[in-house]
């Protein structure tokens, strides 16, 4: 395609983006569906440009003014993901001048908000956590997140599926904490590979990984995936359990379920039982009070831990939409711990990094129920013989997981035991 071609599509692609009707990933899929005629390498330019101006977005606005054209071309020359000099064929003398003033400016030059790109409810709360640590978690944020795969341990060892995939060109290493991940050097296209046609492996980040490891699913037992959505968690769950016992995939979304399907179907597990639930107080859910051995619950959460993979979020979530989340997760939380039987292990997981989500709500609920008696994750990871369990938890309490400290996307876990 011709490098005005292109520019013209990313432009129009961001117009559609930047409305934040939609997830990005969405729109980006539909216009991939409705412009069939492009070729992978023409769709990568494209999704990746897009991913750099929500990326960067509030320092390519404090340059845009200074061009000329519509804003949506200006913010997508700035993002363009290709070589300038392919870039230059698509500009007029003007533009080139302009983009060259843009790249001159040094970053130490900038005010802060254009340096951390991040909306200015989120800032304080992070540099509250994180101290000096604040730039670190910035620059990871602005990076692409590796490609993580889960190898199914019912079915497969993780050094075969290494030397399978090498075969095939596909380099990988095995992840630093997770006995089952390997994490890859490039983006493949998996789906063609027998290793995936198989069900040997799965894409999975390798935090959630350690959050299905932590609930230490055993043999025979019942389990409870509470929010288990398109079911990664899910079937890690499934193998750690043997293909034994019952486990329940339960959400309140029939369409997320739905994805779950065919990566059953691939996974050989039989003891994975899906089932939509109306809300956290569905009958289901009553029917197996005080049964249950294990449950995990991955509440809906502001999603800010996944802004390597969703960069859009940051400018779709609010403190509003965050405070309404903190009382949906707190209910669905009690009510998950109705399931557990005495002795029964209760698992609480979000992917984002805000204390209110995380913190904040293990404590209120270890606070309003003395029945369920808090679990070190440091103790349960060592347990599980996970390398560098102090690292993952280091006030010994709760699993928290920063994209610059340790690769993996945000994650937050804590644990109980009902008594």
């Amino acid at each position: 395609m011709h490098p005005k071609a292109l520019l013209d599509a990313s432009a129009e692609l961001l117009a559609q983006v930047l409305k934040f009707d939609h997830p990005a990933d969405a729109v980006v899929s539909r216009y991939f569906r409705e412009h069939r005629s492009l070729g992978p390498r023409e769709r990568a330019t494209l999704a990746e440009t897009v991913y750099t101006v929500l990326r960067r977005k509030l320092r390519f606005e404090h340059f845009a003014p200074s061009g000329s054209g519509p804003k949506e071309r200006r913010l997508a020359i700035q993002g363009f993901a290709a070589p300038r000099d392919f870039l230059a064929g698509a500009l007029t003398e003007p533009e080139k001048r302009w983009l060259a003033e843009v790249d001159a400016v040094k970053p130490q030059d900038l005010l802060e908000r254009h340096r951390h790109n991040l909306p200015e409810w989120l800032v304080a709360p992070l540099k509250e956590q994180l101290g000096d640590e604040f730039w670190p978690l910035v620059g990871s944020l602005d990076e692409t997140a590796p490609l993580d795969l889960r190898v199914n341990a019912l079915t497969d060892k993780r050094d075969d599926v290494q030397r399978e995939l090498s075969l095939k060109g596909i380099d990988s290493e095995p992840t630093p904490y997770s006995p089952w991940g390997l994490r890859l050097h490039d983006k493949p296209a998996l789906t063609r590979l027998d290793v995936f046609a198989r069900g040997a492996i799965e894409v999975q980040d390798e935090g959630s990984q350690l959050l299905a490891l932590i609930t230490d699913a055993k043999r025979g037992q019942m389990v409870v995936d509470f929010c288990a959505g398109a079911g990664g968690k899910t079937l890690a769950l499934g193998a750690a359990m043997r293909n034994t016992g019952r486990l329940y995939a339960f959400d309140v979304s029939a369409h997320r379920l739905d994805a779950l399907k065919p990566r059953l179907a691939r996974s050989k597990l039989s003891n994975v039982h899906p089932a939509a639930i109306a809300h956290e107080r569905d009958e289901r859910i009553k029917r197996l009070a005080g049964k249950i051995d294990r449950v995990i619950v991955d509440a809906p959460c502001s999603g800010l831990g996944t802004l390597r993979r969703n960069p859009d979020l940051k400018w779709r979530q609010n403190p509003q939409a965050v405070a309404e989340l903190v009382a949906k997760q707190t209910s669905i939380l009690a009510s998950a711990a109705r399931l557990l039987k005495p002795g029964g292990q209760l698992v609480y997981a979000t992917c984002s990094l805000l204390r209110q989500e995380n913190e904040g709500i293990a404590e209120a609920f270890t606070s309003a129920h003395a029945g369920f008696q808090p679990l070190a994750v440091q103790e349960l990871l060592t347990h599980l013989k996970v390398p560098a369990a102090s690292q993952l938890a280091p006030d010994g309490l709760y699993l928290r997981l920063w994209p610059h400290r340790h690769r993996t996307d945000g994650f937050f876990a804590a644990a109980w035991r009902r008594i």
